[in-house]
């Protein structure tokens, strides 16, 4: 009788401990990108910052690599309740929220000194609002890349007459423009596509950040990269308003902690390009140019009004956004 009790014991006891560790509110989180990728580390850092300052109660449940929802899909996704939250790229917004592509104007906002302005910024609350008007709420604006690189396989695409007639992966039809504007025909995919499609030919050349370029492998399937501090891609991390509504006090404090640590991480050093960033390209075969001062001038010239012209008539605040970040 009395072994029996003291495993009755034994038995609450253990229960009582596994219901004190459970998290009293899951927070399931959808992104696209691969594991190696910075922004999904991001995300694995923000998890574990959730659960440190939520005292375990609430708990980021992460499906990347889009197994769960595909980068189009996310919006929907969220919106409807399907799930708590996903990572968007900002220019992902397309035609739902033009105003959302303005970073994506070349070498308008890529220093440092101006993404530490925006966040925050009545500009950054403007779109705020746009995105709580389609159904979700943005929680951060996590710096994804202020580079990229064109990579290719036949020659460097270094200045504009490079790029004529060069098939190539786009990324909206507002970046797009500049490239229409050089000669190369854009065709916009998402991350998750460029491999397979340079593999197969179905595009000459690619586009991503840095970073990106490493995690998604472009190395093994272009010989040249051109870099540069050109664009400001965001992720943002949107919710549903609901289920963030009904959260206590106490959780959304955690996450908003752990948001503001992952803004941070998120934020670059300086306005150059990481000196390692290239050097890992380069060892694994791929040849690296970055383009000097006056090699981005030329290339923002060439890509800059076609953009710019097209930005302003995409959508009804679109100017007035402008003349915000002009005010930095």
């Amino acid at each position: 009788m009395n072994h029996v009790l003291k495993t009755c014991v034994a038995a609450v006891a253990a229960c009582a401990a596994f219901g004190a560790q459970a998290a009293d509110v899951t927070m399931r989180l959808s992104h696209q990108f691969p594991p190696a990728h910075h922004s999904a580390k991001n995300m694995d850092q923000f998890a574990a910052d959730v659960k440190a300052l939520s005292g375990g109660k609430v708990e980021v449940q992460i499906f990347g690599a889009a197994q769960l929802f595909k980068p189009n899909q996310h919006h929907a996704a969220v919106a409807g309740g399907k799930i708590e939250s996903a990572i968007m790229l900002n220019f992902q917004w397309g035609g739902a929220i033009p105003e959302m592509s303005v970073t994506l104007i070349p070498y308008l906002m890529s220093r440092v000194e101006l993404m530490k302005k925006f966040v925050g910024s009545d500009a950054a609350k403007l779109l705020d609002a746009k995105m709580e008007a389609k159904g979700v709420k943005n929680l951060a604006w996590l710096v994804d890349a202020n580079d990229g690189i064109f990579t290719s396989a036949k020659h460097p695409l270094i200045k504009p007459e490079d790029f004529k007639g060069v098939k190539i992966r786009g990324l909206n039809k507002l970046f797009d423009a500049g490239l229409a504007g050089m000669g190369a025909s854009p065709t916009p995919m998402p991350g998750s596509e460029v491999y397979q499609a340079l593999q197969t030919g179905v595009i000459d050349a690619g586009f991503t950040g840095v970073q990106a370029a490493n995690s998604r492998r472009f190395y093994e399937v272009q010989k040249y990269g051109v870099a540069s501090s050109i664009i400001l891609a965001y992720d943002v991390l949107v919710v549903n308003p609901d289920w963030w509504a009904k959260l206590s006090p106490e959780a959304r404090k955690a996450i908003e902690e752990a948001v503001k640590k992952a803004e941070a991480r998120a934020m670059p050093k300086s306005d150059e390009i990481p000196a390692e960033r290239i050097t890992v390209l380069r060892e694994k075969g791929m040849n690296v140019t970055v383009l000097t001062p006056a090699q981005e001038k030329v290339m923002a010239d060439a890509m800059q009004p076609a953009v710019i012209k097209a930005f302003e008539a995409s959508g009804p605040d679109a100017v007035k956004l402008i003349e915000m970040l002009k005010k930095f």
